[in-house]
């Protein structure tokens, strides 16, 4: 049915402006942990990004290697609905094209940000609109970011306007 797709970066080449995939997970329709895995990216890390990605530099001993992570994780989306909040940063670590059609991003989704009393054409932070819609905190504490907890998250959020946003996207299919 749907995935929600989650990715953690790190900084490759010089001065670490590279972001390259460090750890994917990917959660199904109700929350459920589908894959968890620190991947060893192909380009040598040069900043951990601990404070947001939680990676750090003993995560990598036993890692997957991109290439045959990319392979499951593929594999895992291939014909699926694939939600996920800007996941068009985690395509692009993944080196990966998912069909619009079947793509939902929740950074993009008025009627999300109209139930959390935002601006319709704001991009609201994860954090935020989690604070707002599930009256939960994500992303506190010097660990940074898990993965897991920012997919089913993301999940949550799109199923409180599943129904509706479905029903838009029938009647104004977006182009490819």
């Amino acid at each position: 049915r749907s995935s929600d797709l989650d990715c953690e970066m790190v900084g490759t080449g010089p001065g670490g402006r590279r972001s390259d995939l460090a750890r994917c997970s990917v959660v199904g329709y109700y929350g459920d942990v589908v894959y968890d895995k620190y991947i060893r990216p192909p380009n040598q890390i040069t900043d951990y990004r601990t404070r947001w990605s939680g990676i750090r530099k003993y995560h990598m001993k036993n890692a997957t290697p991109f290439k045959s992570a990319q392979k499951e994780i593929l594999k895992i989306l291939a014909g699926k609905i694939v939600v996920g909040h800007a996941i068009n940063n985690d395509f692009k670590a993944l080196n990966y094209f998912h069909p619009k059609s079947l793509t939902r991003d929740t950074s993009h989704i008025p009627l999300l940000n109209r139930k959390a009393g935002f601006n319709e054409r704001e991009a609201i932070s994860l954090k935020r609109l989690t604070k707002q819609l599930l009256n939960r905190d994500i992303q506190v504490g010097r660990d940074g970011h898990s993965s897991i907890e920012d997919a089913k998250a993301t999940m949550e959020l799109y199923r409180i306007v599943e129904d509706e946003w479905e029903i838009e996207l029938a009647r104004n299919p977006v182009q490819e």
